[in-house]
């Protein structure tokens, strides 16, 4: 068992790993421990994967490993592996049995809302999976497919090109179910569908909203708005579709949908919130 011998700095566990027996080789010139471990890379075998708060099936979804993400694993219990996602740094627990041998192989991302995955490179052949948007893959192209190195083939036009406007990007899941800790069109929640989109146009975007407000472009003053900033409200955010309507994935609607600003800040002050908009956030590539 690692044991701290001096002071702890201020950590987010959500990012960091320095559990009191279990210390990331990686904040040895932070934490002293009288023993470290040093991740080992796997990558999502499955189309998509919660990642839960401890290794229990029932347990809170925290995030979502998609297909051809990298996970650093710490530790296996059982069924259940630790460790983080490698894209966003963001911590949790997933199946061990999703994860397959980590590789360096460049990777081209699924840019289509859902990319079947044929058995030959037919479009009228079966499929055996479908892969949500931002899965990433690998293969040789040719004759209108990417042969996938692991089995089936991916149409091209479902690869790219990849989108350069964030927004464009988030409208693509209007319609897509509210789900906690989702990131794709399958199922989704406020933060996710963010991250989601920057990610899509090769911006490095945080997990939660809290840690978006914090990071993200630069700060805009509410009377500044413009379509495309990212809006804060307590535990929540979206993406201004205008400057006065908002799209956001969120619990209200159950789904993601984009209506008005106003009607979102009255339902906020109507549930007693007295500041509904903490800010605005301008992000550009």
């Amino acid at each position: 068992m690692a044991r701290l011998t001096g002071p702890r700095p201020r950590l987010d566990p959500r990012r960091h790993i320095a559990r009191p027996d279990l210390i990331d080789i990686a904040l040895a010139g932070d934490v002293a421990a009288a023993r470290y471990v040093a991740p080992v890379a796997r990558r999502c075998s499955v189309p998509r994967t919660a990642m839960r708060k401890t290794g229990d099936a029932a347990a809170v979804a925290v995030s979502e490993l998609l297909f051809g993400e990298i996970f650093e694993v710490f530790e296996t219990v059982g069924d259940w592996a630790f460790g983080r996602s490698a894209a966003d740094r963001y911590t949790g627990w997933v199946r061990a049995d999703v994860l397959g041998q980590g590789d360096d192989e460049p990777r081209q991302r699924i840019t289509a809302t859902i990319a079947p995955v044929f058995s030959s490179p037919d479009i009228k052949a079966g499929v055996g999976a479908e892969l949500p948007f931002g899965a990433l893959v690998t293969g040789v192209a040719g004759a209108g497919f990417l042969a996938l190195s692991g089995g089936g083939f991916i149409h091209l036009r479902h690869l790219g090109p990849a989108p350069s406007d964030p927004l464009a990007a988030a409208l693509g899941f209007i319609g897509a179910p509210y789900l906690w800790g989702g990131r794709t069109p399958a199922g989704v929640d406020c933060s996710g569908l963010v991250q989601a989109a920057l990610t899509a146009c090769g911006i490095a975007c945080p997990r939660d909203s809290d840690q978006q407000l914090a990071e993200l472009g630069t700060a805009v003053a509410f009377e500044d708005r413009a379509a495309g900033d990212v809006m804060f409200f307590p535990g929540h955010v979206g993406m201004l579709a205008t400057r006065d309507r908002l799209l956001h994935a969120n619990a209200h609607w159950m789904a993601t949908v984009e209506e008005p600003l106003a009607d979102v800040i009255a339902r906020l002050e109507a549930a007693g919130v007295a500041a509904p908009v903490s800010g605005v956030r301008r992000v550009t590539a």
